[in-house]
Order: C-alpha cells, then sequence, then structure tokens
C-alpha cells in the first residue's frame, strides 16, 4: 500500500542522508522525497512516499522516530490529508499541436508558462493521477521533457504536525 510520511526535521547537514540511508538500508524504496524550511527556520519538513504493509511503514515510523535530527513524524494516510504534486511538462507546439496543446491544458487547469516558436512549457499541480492522466491524454511524440516535484501533503482540518 502506498503511504504519505510527513516528518518534522532539525535543519542541519547531514539530516537527508541519514534519512535516506535508514531507507536503504533496510531495502525500502523512496518513490518521491520532497524536502524544504518551515516557518521555524531550525526545522524542516520532508514529505517521502513509500509502499510497504503496515507492519513495515510502521517499523520505518519507529526508525525515522530513533533518529536524533527528526523531531516529529506522521502517516499521512492514516487520516484524511491533501496531497498535491507539481509537474512541468516541455512539448513540442507547432502547426495543428500547438491549439491542441493550449486546449488540453485548459481541460486539465494547467498553464502555459513558457512559450516559444516550437514549444511550450505547461505547469500543472494537483494529485499524481491527474498529471499522469494529462501525460496519457496527449500524444506522446509531443513530450520534449518532463519533471515532476513528487507528492507533497497536509493533514486536513485539526491534523496537524508541529512541535
Amino acid at each position: 500500500m502506498r503511504h504519505i510520511i510527513s516528518l518534522l526535521m532539525e535543519n542541519e547537514a547531514g539530516a537527508l542522508s541519514r534519512v535516506a540511508g535508514l531507507f536503504s538500508a533496510r531495502g525500502y524504496n523512496i518513490e518521491s522525497l520532497t524536502v524544504a524550511p518551515t516557518e521555524d527556520e531550525t526545522l524542516s519538513r520532508m514529505t517521502i512516499v513509500t509502499r510497504g504493509s503496515d507492519e513495515i511503514i510502521e517499523q520505518i515510523t519507529k526508525q525515522l522516530n530513533k533518529l536524533i535530527e527528526v523531531v516529529a513524524v506522521m502517516d499521512l494516510t492514516d487520516g484524511e490529508h491533501i496531497e498535491r504534486e507539481l509537474m512541468l511538462v516541455k512539448v513540442r507546439a507547432e502547426g495543428d499541436a500547438r491549439e491542441e496543446m493550449k486546449r488540453m491544458a485548459d481541460i486539465f487547469r494547467g498553464r502555459i508558462i513558457d512559450v516559444s516558436d516550437h514549444t511550450y512549457t505547461i505547469e500543472l499541480t494537483g494529485a499524481g493521477s491527474k498529471l499522469d492522466s494529462f501525460l496519457q491524454a496527449i500524444d506522446r511524440t509531443l513530450i520534449l521533457e518532463t519533471v515532476r516535484t513528487g507528492a507533497s501533503g497536509i493533514g486536513r482540518g485539526n491534523r496537524v504536525l508541529k512541535l
């Protein structure tokens, strides 16, 4: 099962490599990983997407809590949460494909953020499944480059990851 694990950690050199090392040492895969500072400049928030049974995720959570730099851990998939991902797609946009790409970007609520004589760069945000659907809906031969951030998530309502 897919899980989104969110954690607060001290914003210091080497903390990211210790978390990644924990996963690799136990043979667990990280599907996506995002890290950024929080409103507290001494803390960073890390969002990890991984797959595993409830027992494996429980073991990962316990191991993360043992790391000195980690101050709080939450499995967002244990409750209601909001999940978003950002994707930038550079596509060939010439002739009839130019208008079709604009139409597809509009349908998926994307924005064309860069235009050249031969290309569009389209920005899309949403759940990973929405981004996958966009890629499947357009002509694959027109895709020149794709960049995705990986999932970021936050608990809904009163679910807060804080000290």
